[in-house]
């Protein structure tokens, strides 16, 4: 019988030299990504040449959350359902008699006009973040509840749809030119001045 041949063998004398040219053909062809930064000039440090203003401390409006979600406004308990109305008479409060649409009692003691009053806010850091959205949202809405009173008064709508529709994209340029300026008005006479104070409590 004839002798069976055995399997031909494969020549893999090459194959080192044909891993070496595919890695070269992939590292010359690959990109690498590298991230790129913002190239910017920044301003030389030019200390504050001028005094800060001085700031009546009745034209602070103090607001305080502890770490059990009680609310202290002026250093005094208070519920979370009068915090609006307070704010609201204390931002149209108009002490020195400047403001002409301000309906407040003109206290002494609280803020002379709503250009100059500041609500602080401040919160322990045991505070729920859910306790301090909501205080905040309390605050924003007294600023909201002015603005629309006077939008209403001028223009014969609210100012949170006027401003609505001026920062919608899709709003036509004309209108939204026409809006620009009272909002802006609007924004002048009631001026959001919401501060957030440094968080008290332990680490």
């Amino acid at each position: 019988m004839p002798r069976r041949k055995g399997a031909p063998e494969v020549n893999a004398g090459s194959m080192a030299d044909i891993a070496f040219l595919l890695l070269i053909f992939f590292l010359v062809t690959t990109t690498i990504e590298t991230d790129a930064g913002l190239d910017r000039m920044l301003p030389p440090f030019e200390p504050p040449t001028e005094e800060p203003p001085v700031i009546k401390q009745k034209n602070i409006f103090t607001v305080s959350i502890n770490r059990n979600g009680q609310l202290l406004v002026e250093e005094k308990l208070m519920e979370l359902t009068d915090l609006r109305k307070a704010a609201t008479a204390f931002l149209e409060n108009g002490g020195d008699g400047t403001c002409t649409y301000c309906k407040g009692k003109k206290d002494p003691n609280s803020s002379d006009n709503p250009v100059k009053a500041i609500i602080s806010l401040k919160n322990d850091r045991e505070t729920k973040y859910s306790t301090y959205i909501t205080v905040q949202n309390e605050l924003v809405g007294a600023y909201n509840d002015l603005r629309n009173r006077e939008a209403q008064a001028r223009y014969g709508r609210d100012f949170t749809d006027m401003e609505s529709e001026y920062l919608n994209p899709e709003t036509p340029t004309a209108v939204r030119d026409d809006l620009k300026e009272k909002v802006k008005k609007i924004q002048d006479l009631f001026p959001q001045k919401l501060s957030e104070a440094e968080t008290s409590g332990n680490n």
